[in-house]
């Protein structure tokens, strides 16, 4: 009996939650014309809801591409698809929508004593997520690439220092079948003048609560070594968003250092069918860059990419790149599995 009544007051709480998210215009009562009030009087715009849209202007969104499309685009179509140029714009949080996956990449410039939060109501996310906040039904990886910073999440604050991570989870109260009840307030703050935070966000959708910890690569799952310097790929990859470490849905996170006078990553190459990937490259010079390539392993292709730009990898890409100089990258991943061994070698032999 105490369950029963347990389980129908959380269900009352989940009702007088969803009682408060706009439905769509096709479910929405139509009032007679007679009846209709001028848009300017049924508008409300909060201070929050104002200052969330000026952050953030809206979400760039991509759309899937066919692998035999690829081979066809140019260079400029290529980088419109597959590159993230602008990730830290001073004063902005930019996000974009990847239909790979489902997955959302982001970047968050606060500038010391003015908190950015993240983007939150119908304004913003209607059509992208669909959703009336943005961590509904999704959870997060935030990774900070810049000086020292928090985050805010539902009123508890996680300092990050440079190359430290959190997760942010789906869900957060005492329920889960509340599925909208997800964490709803995150804000995102420098606190060193002359070196502000850049909080770079990757977001996966989610269907389960897990605990928000912090990490960084002293307390990594785990590390492991790879390549050789004879080879120019001598790396250390940090395992900080994985199974049996930090606990997720669907989303990995983790981020690798070359080390001085290695400038590949990656090779020999590989592919995950049932995973998508994006890396985000930083630690590079102005006048660095990273070629990066992508595609069929028998029709590839390559961008060319600057600091603190990332690149959007579908499933049936490979993805490597060899620098101008060494560098750092964080990659994370979502889909069918959060397996790490889940993948398809491919021989140098078969690269075109």
């Amino acid at each position: 009996m105490a369950r029963r009544a347990l389980v129908a007051v959380a269900l009352a709480v989940c009702l007088a939650g969803a009682a408060a998210v706009p439905m769509s215009a096709a479910a929405r009562p139509r009032p007679s014309k007679q009846l209709q009030r001028p848009a300017a009087a049924a508008t409300t715009t909060t201070t929050a809801a104002a200052a969330a849209a000026a952050a953030a202007p809206g979400i760039e969104v991509r759309h899937s591409v066919h692998p035999e499309s690829v081979v066809g685009l140019t260079q400029a179509d290529l980088r419109r698809h597959f590159l993230v140029e602008n990730l830290f714009t001073p004063g902005r949080v930019s996000l974009t929508y990847s239909h790979d996956d489902r997955m959302i990449i982001g970047g968050a410039s606060p500038a010391p004593g003015s908190p950015l939060p993240l983007p939150s109501g119908p304004e913003v996310l209607a059509k992208a997520i669909g959703q009336p906040s943005f961590l509904a039904q999704r959870e997060m990886g935030v990774f900070n690439a810049g000086g020292a910073g928090r985050v805010v999440a539902d009123g508890e604050t996680f300092a990050l220092d440079a190359q430290e991570a959190i997760y942010i989870p789906q869900a957060s109260g005492p329920a889960p079948i509340c599925h909208h009840r997800g964490t709803k307030d995150v804000r995102f703050e420098s606190t060193d003048a002359a070196h502000p935070a850049k909080f770079y966000l990757l977001s996966c959708p989610a269907h389960a609560r897990h605990a928000a910890a912090k990490i960084n690569a002293r307390n990594a799952t785990k590390a492991v070594s790879a390549g050789s310097a004879a080879a120019s790929n001598a790396r250390t990859l940090y395992h900080l968003i994985v199974p049996g470490g930090i606990e997720s849905d669907q989303l990995t996170l983790g981020v690798t250092h070359l080390a001085n006078g290695s400038v590949w990553n990656t090779m020999p190459a590989h592919l995950h069918d049932r995973r998508s990937e994006v890396y985000m490259y930083y630690g590079l010079a102005p006048d660095a860059r990273v070629i990066h390539l992508l595609g069929e392993p028998s029709e590839t292709r390559h961008l060319v990419v600057a600091n603190e730009q990332a690149v959007i990898e579908p499933s049936w890409s490979i993805h490597s790149g060899a620098g101008t100089s060494a560098y750092s990258f964080v990659w994370g991943m979502c889909g069918e599995n959060r397996a790490l061994p889940d993948v398809e070698p491919v021989a140098m032999a078969a690269l075109r």
